[in-house]
């Protein structure tokens, strides 16, 4: 196979990547965002315990527990607040909501 060739897709791979992932970045601009602790009194009255608020690629990346004592990550919106992803790792004894489930119960 031409080098050229395969070092040019490789180049053209490898550039491509981070404008793919840019896409889930927050883009609000800093004069519209509200501030962090309005988003922390807003998960504390839901059950949350909230450990740590920080900004990551332009949004609000929350880390704590929620109301069952799983460990939660989320980002929101620094402007709307709106939830834009959340991660969940459930308690080895944790019930898992049948709505999440998609598998063999064991």
């Amino acid at each position: 196979m031409n080098i050229p060739l395969i070092t040019t897709v490789t180049l053209c791979t490898l550039l491509s990547a981070p404008a793919a992932q840019a896409d889930h970045d927050c883009k609000d601009p800093v004069a519209d965002w509200q501030p962090r602790e309005i988003l922390r009194q807003q998960l504390e009255a839901k059950g949350w315990q909230v450990r740590r608020i920080k900004i990551d690629d332009g949004c609000y990346e929350v880390k704590g527990l929620d109301p069952d004592g799983n460990k939660v990550e989320a980002d929101y919106s620094p402007a709307s607040l709106r939830l834009r992803k959340l991660e969940i790792e459930y308690a080895e004894d944790a019930v898992i909501p049948d709505s999440l489930f998609s598998g063999d119960k064991r």
